[in-house]
């Protein structure tokens, strides 16, 4: 398997990405659109999710499409963010009908991001309208590290961010992962530069620095701060129904276990959304290849979120460049 084009989520065709931050409050929204409704999936293995309209996506559930998913910054405010998104499409016609109402259908996960040293103390809840300039911004084209539902994100030891990484099937069929990183334990091996997810590097992504040397130590977490989680949408151009791409998104799982010492901890909210958008025919080759691939894909796109922080004004926490650069 080798990368799109872009090597982002936004290779798989159909699907659009929308970003938006503040950066006084450290915080973010970023989206994921359909240029028609996405059968959509979600598997959680965190102990502490943040969710909104989860439950709508599971396979006996009578609505079989998402419009859009939201990940977004600022603990159960964010959740907020999705009504922004949902005030977009409604007003671009988008959404489920029902009694001649179209009610958009926005799926979200947030991540814990308020004790990242930014300024909290808003008036109004500044979720919707991030999600709304997410909504405005979507493009096939994105920025990765400290932007979007990243922009407040850390690690133990280092800021964390928003990544992408893509994968093309030998059928053609192409996978994407999306993530906001800011789990409680560690993209990066010990007290090194290494990443986790080095055996999955593709094209010096993330430096091309390789497993790190030795045995692995023990490693380090932010239980002094309970500001966690990672959440990702993975996707691919194939039809799938929901069953499948929850199975997609279950296996995904393994990429933020490969990519992230300890993981699916009791103080993270780790969430995985699966998404497809039906372009392509799905063989037996490609059903059995999906859930590796988008493992990968994920394992990748949380380094890649390490790699490209930016540091801030601010900051309670180093850069991966600021520290090993």
């Amino acid at each position: 398997m080798r990368p799109g084009p872009r090597n982002l989520l936004t290779d798989v065709s159909g699907l659009a990405v929308g970003q938006a931050q503040d950066d006084l409050i450290k915080t973010g929204v970023t989206i994921v659109v359909g240029d028609a409704p996405m059968v959509a999936g979600v598997h959680v293995m965190g102990g502490a999710p943040g969710t909104r309209e989860t439950d709508l996506l599971a396979p006996d559930k009578t609505v079989q499409a998402a419009d859009a998913l939201t990940l977004a910054g600022g603990s159960a405010f964010g959740l907020a963010a999705a009504d922004g998104v949902a005030a977009g499409l409604r007003a671009d016609g988008r959404g489920f009908e029902a009694a001649g109402h179209r009610v958009p259908i926005v799926p979200a996960a947030i991540i814990f991001d308020l004790a990242n040293g930014g300024s909290k103390e808003w008036v109004e809840n500044p979720y919707p309208a991030l999600g709304r300039t997410a909504y405005s911004a979507r493009s096939s084209d994105m920025e990765l590290g400290s932007v979007g539902a990243g922009t407040g994100a850390t690690t133990a030891g280092l800021k964390g961010g928003l990544g992408s990484a893509s994968a093309v099937l030998s059928s053609g069929a192409t996978v994407g992962a999306l993530v906001a990183v800011n789990a409680v334990g560690q993209a990066t091996v010990g007290e090194g530069p290494h990443f986790w997810a080095a055996p999955f590097e593709q094209d010096d992504e993330f430096g091309g620095l390789g497993p790190a040397p030795g045995r692995a130590p023990a490693p380090r977490t932010k239980l002094d701060s309970p500001a966690n989680t990672t959440i990702a949408v993975v996707a691919t151009d194939l039809a799938l129904a929901k069953a499948d791409v929850q199975r997609m998104a279950t296996a995904a799982h393994d990429g933020i276990a490969r990519a992230v010492v300890p993981a699916h901890t009791p103080l993270d909210g780790d969430l995985v959304f699966g998404a497809a958008t039906g372009l392509r025919e799905a063989d037996g080759q490609d059903r059995l290849h999906l859930g590796h691939a988008a493992a990968t894909c994920l394992a990748r796109a949380i380094a890649r979120a390490v790699y490209h922080a930016r540091p801030a004004n601010g900051d309670v926490l180093p850069t991966w460049r600021e520290r090993f650069g």
